[in-house]
């Protein structure tokens, strides 16, 4: 398969996300990810459709103040290798690169922090390697396995990001922001595609979200929720109080987890799909609050 990558210079003038990105051979993609920090804690950030490590930028300070702190960019996506071809991206090829990453770096003891699709391939992976893993945080995500729906603006998402002439994903992520995105920060989120090759996984993810239980992730997700059924460790599902794609999807997360109702109900004001973006130092703040508390 056919692969590109996002030459060094596309990122050279990207705000307050100057950290060496390092690199590993996942198989099929080489992934990029930043790794900073140290200490007895250990924090997993994975982000989402169709953004990358940047996204967690103003997180990373608070995070870092309390240990390790490891941020990938998933294939098709920020520094990391892009499949050209569309059909190349699958749920299975992506949850296999995200796991070999994991057992790569030998990284344990993890908290992770997943939103988006950072949760639809991060919590799975969770389920099946328990002993990697200390805590849950899943944001703005959730774990569909094709027996429900989804909102209308999400399909009006899909449509655009699937047949849009031009997709500008600088514009895509700010219309998730519930706050004005400076045009460097746009910028940023433009600067992993300089061209229709770039975009493939852009494009393609929302149509591997599992609207039918035949669908080819429907079966992972589906044993996830079976797995966690039995989960022990801690997990807060912190969502913001804006995002009309995954807030109707909260009550159903929390659900799959024993120990959810264990921490509080906390919902972060003022923010939309990337709460990242909308409330960085806040969300960081509650996420190492819990780690505190647990």
């Amino acid at each position: 398969m056919d692969t590109v990558q996002a030459d060094d210079s596309r990122f050279a003038d990207v705000p307050d996300y100057d950290y060496e990105p390092e690199y590993v051979e996942t198989g099929d993609a080489e992934m990029a990810y930043v790794d900073t920090g140290a200490g007895a804690e250990t924090f997993l950030c994975l982000h989402g459709e169709p953004t990358w490590g940047f996204l967690y930028r103003t997180m990373i300070p608070t995070l870092e103040e309390r240990g390790r702190v490891v941020v990938p960019d998933l294939p098709g996506f920020g520094r990391s290798e892009k499949f050209t071809d569309r059909d190349d991206y699958t749920y299975h090829r992506l949850y296999d690169a995200l796991e070999t990453f994991l057992v790569e770096l030998d990284l344990r003891d993890v908290t992770l922090v997943c939103q988006d699709w950072g949760g639809l391939l991060g919590l799975p992976v969770a389920a099946n390697n328990p002993e990697r893993f200390a805590r849950l945080v899943p944001m703005n995500t959730g774990l569909p396995d094709g027996t429900g729906g989804m909102p209308d603006v999400w399909h009006e998402f899909l449509e655009t990001v699937e047949t849009a002439p031009a997709l500008d994903v600088g514009e895509v992520v700010a219309g998730g922001c519930a706050s004005d995105l400076d045009d460097a920060v746009v910028d940023a989120y433009r600067a992993p595609f300089p061209s229709e090759d770039h975009l493939a996984g852009a494009r393609t993810l929302p149509g591997l979200v599992p609207l039918d239980p035949d669908d080819e992730a429907a079966d992972p997700i589906a044993d996830a929720r079976e797995r966690f059924a039995d989960w022990e460790k801690p997990v807060f599902v912190l969502f913001s109080a804006d995002d009309p794609i995954t807030r109707p999807a909260r009550g159903d997360l929390a659900g799959v987890f024993p120990t959810a109702d264990d921490q509080p109900e906390t919902w972060i004001p003022e923010a939309a799909h990337f709460l990242q973006e909308d409330a960085g130092e806040t969300v960081a703040e509650e996420i190492v609050a819990f780690v505190d508390r647990t």
